[in-house]
C-alpha cells in the first residue's frame, strides 16, 4: 500500500466524521490555550513589578499541574466516545483487506493531524489572548498595568511537549484497543448494547453509605483544621459515591419506570426508557462525570470568589490594627517591665518623628502553652503530650492556654477587677468550658471567679484556629515560675512569653508603609534575634504593607479558579455533546423503525424530551445538593483565611448556581437538537 494513501485516508476519516472531530479539536485547542496562558503568566516579566510575586507564581504553577493532569484524564475519556464511533469504520477496513498494522498507520496520521491542528489553533489563541489574560490578572490583583507585549518560548515548548505526549499516549491506547478486538466485533461495536450492571443493590447501598458519611463529615465538623484534614477524604468519597449512585440509581430508575404501566406504555416514554435501560452503565458513568465536573465548578468558583470579595474583611481580621507588633522573650526572668519600656520609648520616638501618635492602643503581655484537656485539667508534661500523640488522642482535646496579667486585662477593658490568690478569670475561645475550677499540670488548681471578656481582636486571635482558654492571673510572674525551667523534647521552653503592642495612626497608606520599614528596623535589628539581646523573636506587621500581598494571594486564587472553571465547563459541554451524539447514532436505527411503523416527528420530539427530562437534569440537581452539603465545610475552610461571612458565601453560591443552571439549560437545548437531528434523519422545522 502506498504510503501517501495513509494521510489521505486519515484526512477523509476526519472530514467524514467532522461532527465528532471538530468539537474534539476545539476542546483540545481550548485546553492548549488555557495551559499556555497559565504557563505564560508564570514567566511573564510583569510579575517582577508585583508584591507577592512568589505567591502568585506558586499558585499558577499549581494550576499548571492541575491543568496537565486533568487534560490527560479528560482527553482520554472524551476520545473513547470518538473512537467508539470509528470502530465500525475500522472493522470495515479490516474486512476489506486492510490489516491492523495499516489501520495503525491511518490512526497515526489522524493523530498527527489532530494534534497539529489543535496545537496551531490553541497556541495561536493562547498567544493572542495572553495579554488580555495578563491584564485580567493585573486588575484582579489591583496592581499597575505594564503595557508591554511578550512571548514565552519556554511556555510554548512545554505546551507542545505536554500535549504531544498526551496525543501519543492516546494513540498507543487506541492501537491496543484495536489489537484486542476482532474485525466482527469492530464492525458491530456501535450496536453492541450494555446490560445493566449486576448487583445494583450493592452499588446503591455503597453509594448511600459513602455520600451519607461524606455529608455527615461536611456538616458535623466544627474546627477549621479538622475541615482541612477531612476535606480531601470527603471529596474522594463524594466522587466514588456519585459514580456508584448514578450507575446503580439510573438502572433502578429505569426499572421502576418500566414497571409503571401508566408511564411506560406511552409512545413518548416507551422507546426512550427502553434504550436507556440497556446502556445505563455507560450512561450512568457519563452522568456522574457531568455531575462531578459541575460540582467542581460550583465549589471552586464559590470558594475562590468568596476569598477574593472577602479580601478586605480577611485583611482587617488578620491585622485589626494599622501596626501589629509582637515581641517574644526567651525566659520569664527577662520578661521585665524595664526592657518593655525601653522598646516603647523607641517606638514612640519613631511615631513622633513621623508626626503622629499611637491611637486605639493595645498593650499587654501573654504567656502561652499547649496541652491536652482532660475534664478540668490541662496536661502539658512531655510524657503525657507525647503519649497522647502516639495514641492518636482526639484533636478536640488539644487546647492552647493563654495567661494574661490581671493588670493588663484591667488596662485594656477599663475595669478594676480584683482577684484573690488562686483565683482566675477564664475566657474560652472556639470551645466550651463547663467546670468551676481549672487545673494545669505543674501549676496547680485555680478557682474560676468569673468569665473574662473576649477583649482580644489582635492578629494572634484572628489567625488562631485552635481552641483556646484565656486565663487572667493576679500574680502573673509568681504563678508561672514553676514552668520557667522545663523544656520539651526539642529543648524549647514549654511556655512562650510574648508582649503585644498594637496601635492605629492617622497616617496615609504610603506613610504607614514608610513607618513600617523603620519600625521593622528597630524591632529586628536593635532588639531582634541577631542583637544578642533578651528577645527570642520579634514580629511587626502593617495592614497597609500587607494589602498587596493579600490581593496577590486571593486574587491569583480567584483568577486560577476562573481559568480552571472555564476548562471544566469546556469538559462538561464536550461530555454532554458526545453523550448525545453517540447515543443519537445508537438510537438512529430504532427511531427509523418506529417512523416506518407510523411514529411521527412530533412523537419523536416528545420521546426525546421525555428522555432528556428524565436523566439530563439529575446531574445538575445532584451537583447543587453536593454544594449545599459542602457549604458548612467551605465556610470552615474560609475561616482559616479569616473570612467568616456566611451571607457573602451564600450569595456567591446562589449566583454561581444560577449562572451554571442557565448555562447548563442552554447546553441541554443545543445538544437535544443535535440528538434529534440524528435520530429523526432531518432537522426539525419549528
Amino acid at each position: 500500500m502506498k504510503l501517501r494513501l495513509y494521510p489521505k485516508l486519515a484526512f477523509l476519516g476526519i472530514q467524514k466524521n467532522k461532527r465528532l472531530y471538530i468539537p474534539y479539536i476545539l476542546t483540545c485547542s481550548g485546553m492548549i490555550m488555557m495551559y499556555y496562558i497559565i504557563s505564560f503568566l508564570i514567566e511573564t516579566p510583569i510579575l517582577d513589578y508585583m508584591r507577592g510575586r512568589s505567591t502568585i507564581a506558586m499558585t499558577l504553577t499549581l494550576g499548571c499541574y492541575v491543568m496537565g493532569i486533568f487534560a490527560v484524564l479528560f482527553l482520554f475519556y472524551t476520545h473513547s466516545f470518538l473512537i467508539r464511533r470509528r470502530k465500525k469504520e475500522f472493522g470495515l477496513y479490516n474486512i476489506l483487506g486492510m490489516g491492523k498494522k495499516n489501520i495503525g498507520f491511518v490512526l497515526f496520521w489522524e493523530s498527527v493531524m489532530v494534534t497539529g491542528i489543535s496545537l496551531f489553533i490553541g497556541l495561536l489563541a493562547g498567544i493572542t489572548c495572553s495579554k488580555l489574560a495578563e491584564l485580567g490578572l493585573v486588575n484582579t490583583l489591583h496592581a499597575e498595568v505594564v503595557y508591554t507585549l511578550s512571548l514565552s518560548t519556554a511556555s510554548i515548548r512545554n505546551t507542545i511537549l505536554l500535549f504531544s505526549c498526551i496525543s501519543a499516549l492516546i494513540f498507543f491506547h487506541t492501537l491496543w484497543q484495536i489489537h484486542l478486538t476482532n474485525p466482527v466485533e469492530l464492525l458491530h461495536s456501535e450496536n453492541s448494547g450494555e446490560k445493566p450492571p449486576k448487583g445494583n443493590w450493592l452499588f446503591g447501598i455503597a453509594s448511600i453509605l459513602l455520600l451519607g458519611f461524606a455529608y455527615y463529615i461536611a456538616v458535623s465538623i466544627q474546627s477549621p483544621i479538622e475541615a482541612l484534614l477531612w476535606f480531601f477524604v470527603a471529596v474522594v468519597m463524594v466522587i466514588i459515591g456519585t459514580y456508584l449512585l448514578f450507575i446503580s440509581g439510573s438502572v433502578l430508575l429505569c426499572r421502576s419506570l418500566q414497571k409503571n404501566k401508566n408511564y411506560y406504555y406511552k409512545a413518548r416514554h416507551f422507546i426512550s426508557t427502553s434504550s436507556m435501560t440497556w446502556r445505563m452503565k455507560r450512561n450512568g458513568a457519563g452522568l456522574a462525570s457531568i455531575c462531578i465536573l459541575g460540582t467542581m465548578v460550583l465549589v471552586m468558583i464559590t470558594g475562590s470568589a468568596c476569598l477574593y470579595f472577602g479580601t478586605e474583611d480577611s485583611l482587617h481580621a488578620r491585622y485589626p490594627y494599622d501596626f501589629n507588633n509582637r515581641i517574644g522573650f526567651q525566659t520569664l526572668t527577662e520578661y521585665s517591665d524595664s526592657y518593655i519600656s525601653e522598646m516603647k520609648d523607641g517606638i514612640s520616638k519613631l511615631l513622633e518623628d513621623s508626626g503622629t501618635v499611637a491611637e486605639n492602643l493595645s498593650d499587654y503581655r501573654m504567656a502561652t502553652l499547649t496541652g491536652f484537656l482532660k475534664e478540668d485539667t490541662v496536661l502539658i508534661d512531655n510524657n503525657t503530650v507525647e503519649s497522647a500523640y502516639q495514641n492518636s488522642e482526639p484533636y478536640d482535646s488539644l487546647r492552647q492556654v493563654c495567661f494574661v496579667p490581671l493588670s493588663d486585662y484591667n488596662k485594656l477593658t477599663g475595669t478594676e477587677t480584683l482577684l484573690a490568690k488562686g483565683e482566675i478569670l477564664l475566657c474560652p475561645v472556639l470551645c466550651d468550658y463547663a467546670y468551676s475550677s481549672f487545673t494545669v499540670s505543674g501549676l496547680g488548681n485555680f478557682r474560676i471567679a468569673g468569665t473574662a471578656e473576649n477583649f482580644f481582636k489582635d492578629e494572634v486571635w484572628t489567625e488562631n484556629v485552635m481552641p483556646s482558654l484565656i486565663v487572667i492571673l493576679p500574680d502573673f510572674i509568681e504563678t508561672l515560675q514553676p514552668l520557667a525551667a522545663p523544656k520539651d523534647n526539642d529543648e524549647n521552653p514549654l511556655v512562650h512569653y510574648s508582649w503585644y503592642y498594637n496601635f492605629n495612626t492617622s497616617l496615609s497608606s504610603s506613610a504607614q508603609i514608610e513607618l513600617y520599614g523603620q519600625l521593622r528596623d528597630v524591632l529586628y535589628n536593635k532588639h531582634g534575634i541577631d542583637s544578642k539581646d533578651t528577645v527570642r523573636f520579634s514580629s511587626c506587621n502593617s495592614l497597609a504593607a500587607n494589602r498587596e500581598d493579600f490581593y496577590s494571594s486571593y486574587g491569583s486564587l480567584f483568577f486560577l479558579g476562573i481559568m480552571l472553571s472555564t476548562v471544566f465547563l469546556f469538559a462538561t459541554v464536550l461530555i454532554i455533546y458526545y453523550k448525545q451524539i453517540s447515543e443519537g447514532y445508537e438510537d438512529q436505527t430504532r427511531f427509523e423503525i418506529m417512523q416506518n411503523v407510523g411514529m411521527t416527528k412530533t412523537e419523536i420530539r416528545q420521546s426525546i424530551n421525555s428522555q432528556m427530562r428524565t436523566v439530563f437534569f439529575l446531574p445538575l440537581v445532584t451537583a447543587v445538593l453536593h454544594l449545599a452539603f459542602a457549604f458548612p465545610m467551605i465556610q470552615k475552610l474560609l475561616m482559616i483565611f479569616q473570612i467568616d461571612h456566611p451571607k457573602l458565601l451564600l450569595v456567591i453560591a446562589a449566583v454561581s448556581v444560577l449562572i451554571f443552571a442557565i448555562f447548563y439549560t442552554l447546553i441541554y437545548r443545543i445538544t437535544s437538537n443535535a440528538y434529534y437531528s440524528i435520530v429523526s434523519g432531518a432537522k426539525e422545522n419549528e
